[in-house]
């Protein structure tokens, strides 16, 4: 029987923003939490997360059965660090991600857990931490497309019920942020953050792996690629049959892309 578009879980790209967004109510994280409560109606089998911070030298997945919660920051209140995201893992699914990804190695990780680019949209996406999560690292030494084509080994488990995340920011610059109230978007960050917009509403998905040819613009938005990419394994799991809509949108602090971006139906 074929998998019909309803049926298919949907892949959702998270500009998480500062970790303060686990214990605040915004128009972001309600935009998180309404598609958490249309997915959870859909009942997901798991969860897939490509989290900016766990930036690595080949590829890795969680593969304990009960993963820690990563505080995996510093600076911030106690409550931060006091919050837990108890889900399970799921060791099955991390062998599976495995052999989708051969001949890839993929190491099968013991000792790392959900960090905060994870937990801190789950937290609001699914609070009661009753869908299995695990993580799957980002190979620090590949260039972009490598990362969208995992995307699209990955697109399979979307036909059986997993949820696949990527955790990140379109814009992240901590070094040019401004930290005052309702702080201006500098146009270099607007610029970039709406040329890829609209290039996922365009289905323009080679112009997003293709990030860097935008010039200036894309130095100061991305310095560093690792709150990019997880945008590219969302992107990459995009089936032919499927658009991609934007959930909310936003600069905060002058750097820090907000955009949620939606493949497939939630």
């Amino acid at each position: 029987m074929n998998t019909t578009v309803s049926s298919r879980m949907p892949a959702i790209f998270f500009g998480h923003g500062s970790p303060m967004n686990a214990l605040q109510d915004n128009r972001y994280t309600a935009a998180w939490e309404q598609l958490g409560a249309s997915l959870a109606a859909r009942q997901p089998k798991a969860i897939l997360s490509v989290s900016a911070h766990w930036y690595t030298r080949g590829t890795a997945v969680t593969a304990m059965a009960m993963p820690q919660t990563i505080h995996d920051f510093g600076g911030f209140p106690q409550a931060l660090f006091d919050m837990q995201y108890p889900a399970a893992g799921d060791p099955q699914l991390a062998a599976q991600v495995r052999d989708l990804l051969a001949p890839l190695p993929v190491h099968m990780d013991h000792g790392w857990g959900l960090d905060h680019g994870t937990w801190s949209v789950l937290v609001k996406a699914f609070p009661k931490a009753d869908v299995p999560v695990i993580q799957l690292s980002i190979d620090a030494t590949q260039p972009a497309q490598f990362h969208f084509d995992l995307g699209r080994k990955l697109a399979a488990l979307r036909e059986q019920g997993v949820l696949l995340i990527g955790s990140g920011d379109v814009v992240h610059n901590l070094r040019l942020m401004n930290r005052g109230p309702h702080a201006p978007a500098p146009d270099w960050a607007t610029r970039f953050n709406d040329r890829i917009r609209d290039s996922l509403l365009n289905g323009d998905l080679q112009q997003v792996i293709d990030y860097a040819d935008l010039g200036q613009d894309a130095q100061l938005a991305v310095p560093t690629p690792e709150h990019f990419l997880p945008l590219l394994y969302v992107i990459g799991s995009k089936q032919a049959n499927e658009s991609i809509s934007v959930a909310v949108d936003g600069i905060d602090a002058g750097s820090i892309s907000m955009l949620t971006a939606v493949v497939g139906s939630a």
